[in-house]
Order: C-alpha cells, then structure tokens, then sequence
C-alpha cells in the first residue's frame, strides 16, 4: 500500500495549475456523473466498498475518461503519451499534482475524487493517496498525518447541515476540506480549522481544484486557532470522536480522555456563536454504568442555545472496539498484537464502566430565549437526507411554541405537513381502529400515534381555519363539550408541530 501522510503534496501557490486541471477534467467529464456512466452501477458501487477489480475492467479501453480513472481513483501509473492530448502534463508535474515514474509513465501524488454538490456542482475533493473513503483500497496508509477523503460520517454533517445565507461558517477540523467547500456556497467568509498542517494544505487543494473561494486556513486545536472576539453564524464539526486508548491517529482520535473531545466541543460553541447562528456536530458518547446517557449529554449543552441531539446508534464496548481496530488495520496485523491492542481497549472501558458508545447528530442555536429547549432522543430509524431544512424548521417551529400560550395557539392557523399519510390499526372487519398512526414519508421520517381527535383534527389542517374552530366543529360532531376539548387538545398540537407533522402558519 502507497505511504501517503508523508509525501509531498501539490503546490498551493499555483492556482492557474488548479484551474487548467479543473478544465481539462471537466473536459473529460471526469465528475461523479461521468464515472457512473462509465463505470456502471455495479462498478461504481464496488469503489464505495474499497474494491477496484470491476472498475481495473471497465477502464481497460483508451478514452480520456478511463485513463483518468485509472491514473486518480486507481492510482495506476498511466503511460505520458496518453495523457499528454488529456491534460495540462508539463502544468501538472510542475505544480506537483503528477509525478514521473517508471521512465515514461506519470503516477498521481494525490487521491483526486469528483463529487457532486446539492445543486449539480462538479467538484473534487483531494486526499491522501489510497485514502478516499470509499475509492480504490480504501483506507491505506496509517501514518499519524494522513488525510482521509469523504466517507459517510462527512456527506452525514454535509447533509444535516442548515443551508441558509450568512456571513462567517467555521470549519472545525476540516479534513479534506469537504465542509468548507459546501460552507463557500453560503457563506461570505470561511475560516477552516485542523490540527493537522497537511489537511489545511489538502483542503486549499480542494477548493481549488474545485473552483470554490479559497478559505482562512488556521491551524489549532478544537477552538484555540480562532480570535477571541470571533463569533460565526455557522459553526460545523465532523471531529476525530473515536473513543480510544490513546491518539494513534490523528484524523480519527482525540486525544482525550473519553468523550471528552466531543464534549469539551459542544461546550465552547456557545460562546462562539452569533445569535440565532447553528453549531452542527458528529459525535460519539459514552454510556456509563449507572448514568442516563440523555442526562450525560444533555449535560454538554452551552447556557443560551436550543439544541436537537439524536442517537443514531449504539455499539457495545466490543463491537465498538472491532470496528476501529479494524478502521486502523490492525485486524491484519500479527494476531498477539491484535489481541493486546483489544485487550487494551476493553480495559480502558471497563475502568470508566462505559458499557456502550453512542454515534449521533448534535445541533445547537444560539436563542434569546430565557428558556432555552434542549431535545435529546434515540432515532436509528431511516431519515431522508439532506435534512437541513428539516432541521432549521424544527427551531423555528420551536420558537412558535415558546411565543403562544394555549390560548394563542387555538387563534392560530396550521397546515398538514407534506407527505404525510395516516394509518388505522385494528383487527380487521373492527368498527373502529385500535389506534391511529400519522406517519411522514419526508425528513424524519417520524410515525406518531394520535387518537381520533388528533386525527381528525390533522386531517382538515389547511391552513383556511384557526385550531379552535376546528376543534368546535370536532366536538359537535362527536357530542363532546367544546370547552373540555379546548382544554385538552393544545398538548396533542404542540406534540405535532414540535415532530414536524403540523406547520403553523403566520
């Protein structure tokens, strides 16, 4: 496998030799959409699982495009003369983005990856060799620097993140540079954060070569590297989360002690952030023996912000310690070793009594409100991304709730969200269900259920009668006193509007 983290890396002062590369990639339709084409599903899906062979034979005939698959994705020495008519060589090797090797063969010195922006972008994203997540070989290289490409935790936090216009967004650990190139569409101005000098090098490559505004590279601990009377309006975060004994690697481990990393995070954005602006983490926690662990991170929340925390999964300590054993390779290696580096994993869980570890979404925002809320929940069901509107609408909605007492809200207006659908649950040939399921085929993705008032009322929500008529009507049509469904409903509509399955109007 290539050594990466300490090899040389592409110019950053040459911004021409980016840009003629761009072209000349473009020009070979050397994107995501490119690739499918040529590759094929199957094909194309095999990179995703580190596996090359399909993708060696689909690139076996001699396009541009399929020399360029071979000489960045597959990191295969690729003849001169059959790149000279495709790109800018001499521009290239000068600038250090190709190398000559073997005589008259030229090799790529980094991983070059298309992605795909939201909005049809054609971007790139640039790291180590051997180490696109998901591209050929997967991870290689496990050099203390090396710098990963885009895997799934990364295209997660691109896909939770709120999408809206503002002047700062801060990349907190930036890696490859994949959030501050999302961040460049919407933010006026970009500072990128990493520990790692490497990764701030690879990200510039990454907004170069992908045509995005260049980014204030900082490089710093967590928040150390940033001003101290810096405030952003968006604050994002996939950091190095893994609970581990130790800091063998940086883009994966902390450092410190525990979830402690992710805590001491989540607690410093706070004062970070500009009022009403969003902090959007990654994160893993611990579940302690004897310890709630909703209790534990709701802990965590900074005074002066709303915040949505979501559990997406658990893993028991073991089955935690294989996977990143395995992330690291050490699977591979002499079986004692092995087995002492996972006996010193449990040990280290076992002397904290952590019994399991949590992966999730954290958000925080900045409110004026006196009472702030904080949501924290277990939701490992599938959700439909990009969730970012999903999420910047939960917060508002929160901020209807808090301005209304019940007797407002019964003045207000609703409307039945889209895509959601009802369910009757019952045995069959039953006069009425045994319950009723309100389920969302967006977002969330949530199903609540809601007894035959809530239904009904939900049902007739278009936004053309405020609630308490619609709840005056519902009580003359079941023979109910209104005055007493007036009074026992607003629980129900604000459990709706908080979930989603409502949006209030005006």
């Amino acid at each position: 496998m290539t050594d990466s983290g300490s090899a040389p890396l592409p110019a950053t002062d040459r911004p021409e030799a980016a840009a003629r590369l761009r072209d000349a990639l473009l020009s070979a339709s050397f994107t995501a959409d490119g690739l499918l084409d040529l590759l094929g599903a199957p094909a194309y899906a095999a990179l995703a699982r580190s596996e090359t062979v399909p993708a060696l034979r689909a690139t076996r005939g001699d396009t541009p495009l399929e020399a360029l698959v071979r000489l960045f994705l597959l990191q295969q020495p690729v003849p001169r003369a059959r790149l000279t008519d495709v790109l800018p060589v001499e521009d290239a090797v000068a600038a250090g983005w190709l190398k000559a090797v073997g005589g008259d063969e030229l090799a790529a010195t980094v991983d070059v990856r298309p992605y795909g922006g939201p909005d049809g972008e054609d971007w790139f994203i640039v790291s180590d060799l051997g180490c696109a997540v998901g591209g050929a070989g997967g991870i290689g290289s496990r050099d203390e620097d090396v710098v990963l490409g885009v895997g799934g935790a990364s295209t997660t936090l691109a896909g939770i993140t709120v999408r809206t216009p503002v002047a700062a967004a801060l990349d907190l650990g930036t890696g490859s540079g994949i959030q501050a190139l999302h961040a460049a569409q919407h933010a006026t101005r970009v500072t990128a954060t990493d520990l790692n000098p490497r990764a701030l090098h690879i990200t510039a490559l990454t907004l170069a070569l992908s045509g995005a505004p260049a980014a204030a590279l900082r490089e710093g601990s967590l928040f150390e590297p940033v001003k101290d009377n810096e405030t952003f309006d968006l604050i994002v975060s996939n950091p190095p989360f893994v609970i581990s004994p130790g800091a063998r690697l940086t883009y994966r481990d902390g450092g410190m002690s525990g979830d402690d990393l992710c805590r001491s995070l989540v607690q410093q954005a706070g004062e970070r952030l500009n009022e009403g602006g969003f902090a959007q983490f990654l994160a893993n926690w611990q579940h302690v023996e004897g310890e709630d662990w909703q209790d534990r991170v709701r802990s965590w929340v900074p005074r002066g912000c709303d915040a949505w925390i979501v559990q997406r999964e658990v893993q028991d300590i073991t089955q935690y310690a294989e996977l990143w054993l395995r992330d690291a390779g050490d699977h591979r290696e002499d079986r004692a070793e092995y087995q002492s580096l996972y006996d010193a994993w449990l040990d280290e869980f076992e002397a904290r009594k952590v019994k399991a570890v949590g992966f999730g979404w954290i958000t925080l925002r900045r409110t004026g409100s006196a009472e702030p809320s904080v949501t924290v929940e277990e939701w490992p069901h599938p959700v439909e991304q990009p969730l970012g509107d999903t999420i910047r609408d939960h917060f508002g909605r929160l901020d209807h709730l808090r301005a209304h007492d019940d007797a407002a809200l019964l003045e207000g207006h609703f409307k039945l969200a889209a895509e959601v659908v009802q369910e009757q649950v019952g045995l069959p040939g039953a006069e009425d269900p045994e319950h009723v399921v309100l389920r969302q085929h967006r977002g969330m993705r949530r199903a609540t259920k809601v007894d035959t008032i809530g239904a009904g009322f939900a049902g007739v929500c278009d936004g053309s009668l405020s609630a308490g008529v619609i709840l005056d009507a519902i009580a003359q049509l079941v023979g109910e006193d209104p005055v007493v469904l007036r009074d026992r409903t607003p629980a129900q509509i604000r459990l709706l509007v908080e979930q989603g399955f409502l949006e209030p109007l005006g």
